[in-house]
């Protein structure tokens, strides 16, 4: 797999979504909250498996435990069917992980991909993850796919979006200039 250095690559927004006519392009900025901070440290995309990413705004930490799930999540489902989950497949599981999250007590752990159902006894200080997700994926059925992940589990099919501080301004540009 090859990255382009969009900033030289392609003068502008509108070009690199010509450009990804067969697929999805995630873009980020790293913002860190200290001058002292090594940038070169942040991961704000991840790679769960070869046709899937992930993007996040939110708490770090929380973003670090959702990916070590997906990852275990996608391993699981490879062991079982012997390909890669499909993009919707893992995002349903992100967000069962996040929607348990926001209840308190008991939670059921059982996801499609589980082999056994087990129940976990989260405890009474459980907070929702503090992170929205961009999830991005090919599937041989489906082609690109992207999805969006609120705190809260509910989640969205796009074929454009934004998540974080300027989100509002962001989709506002997807929508009048970049036309799918």
């Amino acid at each position: 797999m090859t990255y382009l250095p969009i900033a030289s690559a392609l003068p502008s927004l509108s070009d690199i979504f010509r450009a990804a006519s067969n697929g999805i392009v995630i873009a980020t900025e790293k913002k860190s909250s200290s001058i002292l901070i090594d940038d070169s440290m942040l991961e704000k995309v991840a790679v769960i498996c070869p046709n899937i990413g992930i993007v996040y705004s939110g708490m770090g930490p929380d973003f670090r435990i959702l990916i070590a799930k997906a990852r275990k999540s996608a391993q699981a489902y490879w062991k079982i069917y012997g390909e890669y989950p499909p993009t919707r497949v893992l995002t349903q599981e992100i967000a069962t992980v996040m929607q348990e999250a926001t209840q308190s007590g008991y939670a059921s752990c059982e996801t499609l991909m589980a082999i056994e159902c087990k129940i976990e006894y989260f405890g009474s200080g459980v907070r929702p993850y503090g992170v929205s997700l961009l999830v991005a994926g090919y599937d041989s059925n489906r082609g690109p796919t992207l999805y969006q992940v609120d705190p809260s589990g509910s989640f969205w099919a796009w074929k454009a979006s934004a998540i974080g501080k300027n989100m509002t301004n962001a989709k506002t540009f997807l929508e009048k200039r970049c036309a799918l």
